[in-house]
């Protein structure tokens, strides 16, 4: 199923995404391999690094020497419950040598980008009271108008008790370091390319306030079987598949393959975190050193003021939230000899959103 182009996440803390085809996926290959050149010296791509996953170059399956992955960085491993959310910026998600066609698709799909600079792709948020996540696809990041943006961005950071000022002061923080990066450079112009932001869902402080049982004794390791005798675990992106669906994925990729990698489904059309599984007993033990629940949050050294001051503290305390945000997705990256404004001003608008979110 040639929609069905997995990101395939592998037990050393690498995502393996699919080259997309020609030009798209050579242009973000090029991409990748220019900014981590092992012999660049060009301080504007020395710099871009810092926001951008980490690159260990491309990787074949054995079993299908011809398929291309891209081995990067996965930015949600160090997090427990990681709440993603993926935002296209700019003004145009269209490229400057798009088809006349290929323009008219994009401005239908969001004819606000022009106006607002920014669309949410996608996100995917921790509920601490049910202990599960909340998804949002695509279909609500492009039903949002100006009126309903700051909502629709401040259900990102609502985790069902409070909403995390920490978080989006941290996000402020580091998109501001992103801009400022821009605002320098005069060398490459970005279209249809995302941010990725993520943080941590489960806060200690909402842990103290479960009475009955505390989230981090909810989190069983590991969760049951599959019929195949498959290991779960409820860890990040992992969910249970249903038999059927998982058919329908392992078809999709070589044999050999899907022993190894959890596979993660994410369908260019559907930009969002859904469901990976894990397979494959021996390498059960990798995934355990990620998963298993760290020895303070069993033995109640959760320090009971933090529940009072959590959701109000001041941002200077709050500076180091686990927050993470990168620019992702690089099939549309050109030369340029002027500042990339479209992307600035997207970036502006997105700022200015979350610090009225927290103004508020």
């Amino acid at each position: 199923n040639a929609s069905l182009l997995g990101i395939l996440q592998h037990p050393d803390g690498t995502v393996l995404k699919q080259l997309q085809p020609p030009p798209r996926g050579p242009r973000e290959q090029e991409f990748y391999n220019k900014v981590y050149d092992s012999d660049c010296c060009n301080s504007i791509l020395l710099e871009l690094r810092e926001y951008l996953p980490k690159y260990f170059g491309v990787w074949s399956p054995p079993t299908a020497p011809n398929d291309t992955y891209l081995k990067l960085e996965d930015v949600t491993r160090k997090f427990n419950k990681p709440c993603i959310m993926d935002v296209k910026i700019g003004q145009k998600s269209y490229d400057p040598y798009a088809s006349a066609e290929k323009i008219q698709q994009q401005v239908s799909k969001y004819p606000l980008m022009e106006e607002i600079g920014f669309l949410v792709l996608g996100m995917r948020v921790y509920h601490v009271s049910s202990d599960s996540y909340e998804t949002q696809n695509q279909h609500y990041g492009r039903s949002l108008t100006k009126e309903t943006v700051k909502d629709g961005i401040s259900k990102f950071f609502h985790n069902g008790y409070c909403l995390r000022k920490d978080a989006i002061a941290a996000s402020i923080q580091k998109i501001e370091k992103i801009l400022e990066w821009f605002e320098g450079q005069k060398q490459l112009n970005f279209y249809a390319s995302s941010l990725l932001f993520v943080y941590e869902g489960l806060c200690q402080a909402t842990t103290v306030q479960l009475s009955d049982v505390t989230v981090a004794e909810k989190r069983g390791v590991p969760k049951g079987l599959l019929p195949g005798g498959d290991i779960l675990e409820y860890n990040n992106n992992i969910h249970v598949i249903n038999s059927t669906e998982n058919g329908k994925i392992e078809a999709s990729v070589s044999k050999g393959l899907s022993k190894f990698y959890a596979l993660h489904k994410k369908a260019y059309s559907k930009r969002h975190h859904s469901q990976l599984k894990v397979e494959n007993l021996e390498q059960d033990n990798v995934w355990k050193s990620s998963t298993c629940i760290t020895q303070e949050h069993l033995n109640g050294n959760v320090i009971p003021q933090l529940e009072k001051v959590f959701c109000h503290m001041p941002a200077e305390i709050k500076e180091s939230a686990n927050v993470e945000v990168r620019m992702i997705d690089f099939a549309h990256v050109f030369p340029s000899n002027a500042k990339d404004e479209g992307y600035i001003y997207g970036l502006k608008n997105l700022i200015t959103v979350l610090q009225n979110i927290l103004d508020s």
